[in-house]
């Protein structure tokens, strides 16, 4: 995400490097750059242009602190200009409703359908909502089959009419259907088409009418580019919708939706996509983006994913078996799943500060886990349970299990090993004083 802008930007701000000063020249050079990067990154010529010229207008106007070099002060410029640009701060759905509603709208292939679930998973497991998913897209084959699938997977209700066409008769038997169950959200999941047509619009602006729902998104696939912005800006016009969503930012995506759609449409971009889990849903923070953008990470999105997965009886529980060094393969494997729910590793390791651009050019699997879960799978249970049991035969008969060669098996022992020693001393401090410190500062930021 981001990896070639990111990059280039880079470059751009070395220019002003051993620069004794902010000059009209050496910013004119860097800035010439800095357009040039967002422009091979598929931004608006326009918003490019504009974004530019307010950076040269901020440098100029600064005095250059003594502490403070050129290149850190362009850097904190372009900074929250970035985030300035991408809305300057995260914008929340509006639920007002009784029940609240939400209309999905966008194209055929953007990732509508699949977003209503992560949707409606995110607002039952972090907001405590009882969400309905609405199947109108009566055109596409299967569309209806697809949300309850998606419904099923996150275990979500889904309302459907087979037999009945009109989109606006379907989505008010839903409203109903959601009040008569308690459910206090409704997600209505409309159709998609492969371009703009009239008749789509004149469908979804006569539902919108209709339901008069508290938010209406529109979702657009982020690798599509400038396509993404203009087709944004053609649903706007008509539909005058309240935020936007951008799917598939894992993928080679190359920024410019995101960095462009905000200004063409004046509408912010509310969530992004992040995978194809359930789960691989995020608020979008401009701040934060802008931290990502130019290599900074983003610690504070690493540390809410971590809360997430964060179980406080599970917690208590290995604390206690830390302490009396009984940590074991089966509470390896459970913290091993905890990491694999967070998200893609990559994505993970690349919120890490200065981490980035050291893993750009790498290919990090996402089942680098799979070779270490094999053997301890290929353990028995009470193996498991006794690490220390685990002799040379029983190690040559794990690998054999595991599919693995035995240096694989030796390796993961001795890592296993130098952690719980690891784990023990940590938690032995006087009183275990260090663990305590740690369960306190998880329990203020859990508040």
């Amino acid at each position: 995400m981001f990896e070639n802008l990111s990059e280039r930007l880079e470059r751009s701000f070395k220019i002003l490097k051993g620069e004794g000063k902010i000059t009209e020249i050496n910013v004119a050079e860097t800035l010439k750059d800095v357009r040039r990067a967002l422009l091979d990154a598929d931004v608006n010529y326009k918003v490019a242009k504009t974004f530019t010229d307010t950076v040269k207008q901020k440098a100029m106007g600064m005095n250059v602190l003594t502490a403070i070099k050129p290149s850190q002060l362009m850097v904190k410029i372009v900074h929250d200009e970035l985030a300035e640009l991408m809305g300057g701060k995260a914008s929340e759905l509006k639920l007002d409703g009784k029940p609240s509603i939400i209309l999905m709208s966008g194209l055929q292939g953007s990732g509508k359908t699949t977003f209503s679930g992560k949707l409606a998973n995110m607002l039952k497991t972090r907001n405590h909502k009882k969400p309905m998913l609405v199947a109108c897209d009566v055109y596409r084959p299967a569309a209806i089959e697809q949300l309850k699938v998606v419904g099923q997977t996150v275990d979500v209700p889904v309302y459907s009419e087979l037999d009945n066409k009109n989109v606006v008769e379907i989505a008010n038997h839903a409203i109903a259907e959601a009040k008569a169950n308690g459910c206090n959200v409704v997600i209505v999941d409309t159709a998609g088409r492969l371009a703009v047509d009239e008749e789509m619009m004149q469908e979804i602006a006569s539902l919108k009418k209709a339901i008069t729902p508290d938010e209406t998104l529109f979702v657009v696939d982020s690798m599509t580019g400038q396509d993404a912005v203009n087709t944004a800006k053609e649903f706007n016009d008509r539909l005058d919708f309240d935020g936007v969503v951008l799917t598939k930012l894992d993928g080679d995506t190359r920024g410019g939706a995101a960095l462009s759609i905000r200004t063409v449409v004046t509408k912010p971009i509310k969530f992004i996509g992040t995978g194809e889990k359930m789960d691989a849903i995020d608020v979008f923070h401009p701040e934060r983006m802008a931290d990502r953008i130019l290599g900074m990470g983003d610690v504070v999105s690493l540390v809410e994913r971590a809360q997430m997965q964060y179980d406080e009886e599970e917690a208590k529980r290995l604390e206690k078996k830390i302490r009396k060094n009984k940590f074991d393969f089966d509470d390896f494997m459970s913290q091993i799943q905890q990491i694999k729910k967070m998200g893609n590793i990559k994505d993970l390791a690349s919120m890490i500060p200065g981490v980035g651009k050291q893993i750009k050019d790498l290919d990090i699997d996402d089942n680098a886990f799979k070779s270490i879960e094999a053997i301890i799978q290929s353990m028995t249970p009470k193996e498991r349970a006794n690490p220390d049991i685990i002799n040379q035969s029983r190690r040559l008969r794990i690998a054999k299990g595991s599919g693995t060669k035995i240096d694989e098996v030796n390796r993961l022992m001795k890592q296993f090993d130098q952690m719980r020693k690891m784990m023990k001393l940590v938690a032995g401090g006087p009183n275990g004083k260090i663990m305590q410190m740690a369960n306190a500062m998880r329990g203020r930021m859990r508040k």
